[in-house]
């Protein structure tokens, strides 16, 4: 097994850690925590980064915390910001908080000898006042000290509060608190949080007389230079309600040539052997997208299930024209509308559905997907017209049973021309 270090180092996770780091982890059985930022009730795509990181640790021997901020959240990190940010009431950040967690025990394993752990640090700041604080605290820490960090820097000309400023003091203390009381030696994130994390180790040093390490990972980017994670509706979550399977699937699917051994590397549990025999696949055929169709399938299980995944696979093909008509009928309504999506649509009766539509009615009058009756009859005798994929004659007419999720039609002419009929 490799030591997490060696890990990181092959799989390009590699960024930045403070001397005695290495030596440190080639050890194994270390504590160590990364925090995660309680902005949204969902964790991102691009999160995914710091779990893969926890989740290495972890299958390196080493033990994972978790940390969720219920206290830092309530301030808002100033890193990478150009403005301040709104600050969430308490049940808005609780809510955040316990959906997040659920996401994180996906992924982490809570049993065992490395098993790992999640912790609030809203917890220990709650009677933390704040005389007692800047007392036994702040005054461990030097304003120079402090204005030097980056995240401060880059915000003087725009000006920041002391709320933000005093963002690195609190995530610093929770550094302490941890290697105080839960024997956590080292904290682990992105290569923005460089300035919090190794306030972090100095408030240990001045403030406990202690040793403490520190560990960062790149920020991931596509190779044209914009931000992973994001696409043009926004950002990839991994809540089913935010993001469906099928857009998640389909975002990793279509990821560029450019970036899919990198993003192989990051989020695959696979091996060294396994991932650069995958990528040698890639590398003889690259239109047959090994790589993509590999961390695509692996990340919507982990993310979401096998069941998730095979309904993904089974949308994709119906959009692009493979699918059978028994994987269209499998879909369920959400999938439906997310495949197609900007797709002409109209509503029609379902009781007149059930009650058995002629074909002519329901291309023409009852849709407006073909603008004539002629216009329908001429594409029957062309046979370019199918319903649910299935080809469809004059004589067709509907019932209950054609309903996909019990509420839409696809109609089609040609390979390309599709018309979602929804029924209600």
């Amino acid at each position: 097994m490799k030591n997490f270090v060696e890990e990181l180092r092959w799989r390009g996770m590699l960024h930045d850690m403070v001397p005695g780091t290495e030596e440190l982890l080639a050890k194994g059985g270390v504590s160590g925590y990364i925090g995660f930022d309680p902005t949204a009730d969902s964790l991102g795509i691009g999160n995914m980064v710091q779990v893969m990181t926890l989740t290495h640790f972890q299958r390196t021997g080493n033990k994972p915390v978790a940390l969720v901020g219920g206290a830092t959240g309530m301030v808002g990190d100033p890193s990478g910001k150009s403005a301040e940010r709104n600050l969430l009431d308490l049940d808005r950040l609780n809510h955040n908080l316990d959906c997040q967690k659920k996401q994180l025990e996906k992924f982490l394993d809570f049993e065992g000898e490395n098993a790992a752990t999640i912790v609030n640090n809203y917890d220990w700041f709650k009677q933390f006042g704040f005389l007692e604080f800047i007392r036994d605290v702040g005054k461990h820490m030097s304003i120079n000290y402090m204005m030097a960090k980056d995240s401060v820097k880059n915000r003087l000309e725009n000006g920041m509060s002391f709320t933000e400023f005093s963002y690195q003091l609190i995530q610093g203390y929770d550094f302490y608190h941890l290697w105080k009381n839960n024997d956590c030696v080292l904290q682990m994130g992105g290569s923005d949080q460089w300035g919090n994390i190794t306030t972090g180790t100095e408030l240990i040093r001045r403030l406990g007389g202690g040793e403490a390490y520190a560990l960062t990972t790149p920020l991931i980017k596509k190779a044209d230079g914009t931000k992973f994670g994001k696409s043009e509706g926004g950002n990839i979550w991994l809540d089913p309600a935010r993001t469906s399977p099928y857009k998640f699937y389909q975002f990793l699917l279509n990821t560029a040539d450019a970036d899919v051994a990198n993003y192989m590397r990051v989020f695959s549990v696979k091996s060294q052997e396994e991932i650069e025999a995958i990528e040698a696949e890639h590398a003889i055929a690259p239109h047959e997208r090994a790589m993509q169709k590999a961390i695509a399938e692996e990340l919507t299980v982990r993310v979401h299930s096998s069941q998730d995944f095979e309904n993904a696979v089974n949308a994709s093909e119906v959009l692009f024209g493979k699918s059978t008509s028994e994987a269209l009928m499998s879909l369920d309504g959400a999938t439906v509308l997310d495949v197609f999506e900007g797709v002409p649509q109209a509503t029609i009766s379902k009781d007149e559905v059930e009650g058995g539509m002629d074909i002519i009615s329901l291309l023409a009058e009852k849709t407006g997907f073909l603008a004539s009756n002629g216009e329908v009859r001429r594409a029957l005798k062309e046979n370019s017209i199918s319903i649910n994929k299935n080809k469809v004659s004059e004589d067709f007419r509907t019932n209950t049973s054609d309903l996909i999720a019990g509420k839409y039609l696809l109609l089609q002419r040609g390979k390309k021309n599709y018309f979602l009929a929804i029924a209600e």
